[in-house]
């Protein structure tokens, strides 16, 4: 079932350069606080969902240009919504539970930690500050930043597909590829990430496969307001 599910994911995101990686709710709950569980019984299917680079081109240059009197809120969480939601209707038969990364609860703590998903799932590896050994930052508050084996930091966490009515208590769980392995590497992509993210060198730790197009790089540099100018929309 599982494989099924994600056969159909496969061919319904990936022309929309999206990634669907599977876990267990159980994996994500071990690792978290129970205010953070996800309430589900741990052997719970869940997906979640990356978007690479070639999104910005493959879905949201589209959605844009077909959607673009209903535009009401930010360009690509519409897009992403717009999408996930059609996804439902390919399983007509389960039930699909659907959050996304800019979700909060009522206590203003979001639906769900994206980088943990994304770690459980083997889709990208969360590297915090508990990966150093050496710990240079004394008292400092240092943030932890998820790289992609292919990517680098050039993605997005964009949400989860739940599917409450499929149990898979034999899915095996992947390990994350830890492709920033050395101790110096490590420190180097926290320092950029909490201390010089806004220039994005960050996202360039690791030889990647893609990045961001210089259009997409402008876009996302943009205060979100003014986003809707450069996509031809007006406010």
């Amino acid at each position: 079932m599982e494989r099924r599910v994600a056969e159909g994911l496969r061919g319904a995101l990936g022309p929309l350069g999206l990634e669907a990686h599977a876990f267990k709710v159980g994996w994500y709950n071990a690792v978290l606080q129970p205010a953070f569980h996800l309430p589900y019984p741990d052997d719970t299917l869940a997906f979640v969902v990356l978007s690479t680079p070639s999104m910005f081109d493959k879905a949201l240059k589209p959605f844009v240009n077909k959607e673009r009197l209903k535009i009401i809120r930010d360009p690509v969480d519409q897009c992403v919504s717009h999408h996930l939601s059609r996804v439902k209707e390919k399983f007509p038969e389960q039930r699909v539970d659907v959050m996304f990364d800019y979700e909060m609860l009522p206590s203003r703590k979001p639906k769900f930690l994206a980088q943990t998903a994304a770690h459980v799932a083997g889709a990208a590896y969360y590297y915090q500050r508990k990966d150093v050994k050496r710990d240079p930052w004394g008292k400092k508050k240092i943030f932890g930043v998820c790289i992609h084996p292919k990517y680098g930091g050039w993605f997005a966490i964009r949400g989860l597909l739940l599917f409450p009515d499929i149990q898979v208590p034999f899915l095996e769980q992947p390990a994350p590829v830890d492709c920033v392995s050395t101790e110096e590497k490590r420190i180097e992509l926290l320092e950029q990430f909490n201390f010089h993210w806004q220039d994005g060198r960050y996202r360039d730790i690791i030889e990647v496969k893609e990045r961001y197009s210089e259009e997409q790089k402008a876009y996302f540099a943009t205060p979100p307001a003014e986003r809707f100018r450069l996509l031809g929309l007006s406010q």
